[in-house]
């Protein structure tokens, strides 16, 4: 599909290429190219098909319908190569348009779901202005190269830094309106002779008398010269400065004889000038008495409208854009550095067996992820293993719960040799504290059986140095 849109693109640049270099079509008509042009043309299609056979690449192809769109249009004209062209390109987007309702169901989902699907409704209105360039004008087809705003997503952005916020946009808008309707009321009350512009009338053919017309329309135009009969033509001009004084009061009018006119001025001339309203006004003299009173009203209106009012809707939308960048830059920079499948960082993988970008190649890949949905999809539910019935059910139910979120099978091993290694030198270490603390024991065995030696040394010296048949008593005197 993407490679059909692809197509209906690039034949919409090719038509309005060929209708802004050659409309009008009249002297454009087939046949007319020179014998060694046609054969080099001829020869250039032949390379091109050759090459496009031998070795298919895309530049072959290109080069092969560049040669060939050009021998059409030396061959059959202009108007039926466009017409060719335009043929084509309806025939491609109906076949596009077809396998999109095919793949998004829209049919089956009801009327409602299909006028709501705002995608199908712009491939629709793409189709119905391809009909439209072919069928009623050309010039229809200068509409297909806005397609250029739904394929690139910066143009798409630019366009959404205006509609996203459009209310802010809209209700300064608005104070603007307010503020020159208010400027056009003060200008129409103190201010109305100095609405005077400057105009480019069109230039009209000077109406002559026609025969049979009365003796005073004669007169009149007694002194025009007339080319067809030679009549008149030596007679003298009138007076230059005449002629200029009477150019110079017919370019200028005055464009404040009514408060509508005051303000379709304002608004048309104001905003548009770069100084204000008061760059396309009358300049009005130091002299006059309400000299002060119209620099205080071209400066109000510079700085409240020109300043003030236009530069806050720039800075909304360029806000907006900043905004709208730097959303796309953060969710880029969420791809590059997040799993999609399990949302786990790339610092995640750091000093592991598996590095992250054969984690989301391999382990997590999301197009696997993708194939597998589809063959749940389109396989027979009473062929599905167990893992297949599981995620079928899940899918149905629009539950995400059967992803691996925030693990993977790759952490997990690592983690258990992790785990593993730190109980061996547990284990390790406990055997060694083991063994000390048997060695503590038998010390301490040791130590007591030599304590036990000791007393049992002392008890006997003791009982040596006092005979137990001696009774000396103290108080009895010898």
């Amino acid at each position: 599909m993407s490679f059909w849109s692809s197509i209906s693109f690039n034949l919409a640049v090719l038509m309005n290429l060929l209708v802004a270099f050659f409309y009008p079509f009249k002297g454009v008509r087939g046949g007319t190219l020179e014998p060694h042009w046609s054969g080099l043309l001829w020869t250039a299609m032949l390379i091109s098909l050759a090459i496009v056979i031998a070795l298919p690449k895309p530049h072959g192809i290109r080069a092969l319908i560049a040669s060939t769109i050009l021998r059409l249009i030396f061959s059959v004209g202009l108007q039926p190569t466009l017409f060719l062209l335009g043929a084509f390109n309806v025939c491609n987007k109906i076949i596009f348009l077809m396998s999109f309702v095919g793949n998004c169901g829209t049919f089956t989902r009801g009327y409602r779901a299909m006028v709501l699907d705002v995608e199908f409704l712009y491939h629709l209105l793409y189709l119905l202005i391809c009909a439209m360039g072919l069928f009623v004008h050309e010039f229809f087809y200068s509409l297909l190269l806005f397609d250029l705003v739904y394929r690139e997503e910066t143009l798409l952005n630019v366009i959404k830094s205006v509609t996203r916020n459009g209310r802010s946009i809209i209700l300064t808008a608005v104070l603007a309106l307010i503020l020159v309707y208010l400027f056009s009321i003060v200008g129409y009350l103190f201010f109305k002779d100095d609405f005077i512009l400057e105009v480019d009338r069109l230039p009209n053919e000077t109406a002559l008398p026609e025969a049979g017309e009365s003796l005073a329309s004669e007169f009149l135009y007694s002194d025009v010269c007339r080319v067809e009969t030679g009549e008149n033509c030596s007679s003298p001009a009138p007076k230059e400065e005449l002629v200029l004084a009477e150019e110079t009061e017919q370019d200028k009018e005055h464009t404040c004889e009514t408060l509508l006119m005051c303000i379709v001025t304002v608004l048309s001339h104001g905003l548009r000038s770069g100084g204000g309203v008061g760059d396309v006004l009358r300049k009005p003299s130091k002299e006059e008495p309400l000299f002060a009173a119209r620099v205080i009203y071209d400066l109000l209106f510079f700085f409240m409208v020109i300043i003030i009012v236009l530069n806050l809707i720039f800075g909304v939308i360029i806000d907006t854009f900043a905004d709208l960048r730097s959303e796309k830059q953060k969710k880029e920079e969420i791809l590059k550095t997040t799993c999609f499948i399990c949302g786990l960082e790339r610092d995640k993988f750091d000093n592991k067996t598996v590095t992250f970008e054969e984690h989301i190649k391999e382990e997590h890949n999301m197009w696997h992820y993708l194939c597998f949905i589809v063959l749940v999809k389109v396989k027979d539910s009473t062929e599905y293993t167990g893992p297949e019935s599981y995620v079928a059910e899940m899918i149905k139910e629009r539950n995400l719960d059967w992803f691996p979120r925030m693990r993977a099978m790759s952490l997990v091993s690592s983690d258990s040799e992790g785990e593993q290694n730190e109980l061996r030198n547990l284990q390790e270490k406990l055997e060694s504290t083991m063994k000390l603390v048997t060695n503590l024991s038998g010390q301490l065995s040791e130590l007591k059986d030599q304590m036990t030696e000791q007393r049992k040394q002392k008890q006997r010296i003791g009982l040596l140095g006092h005979p137990p048949h001696m009774n000396v008593n103290p108080q009895q005197p010898a």
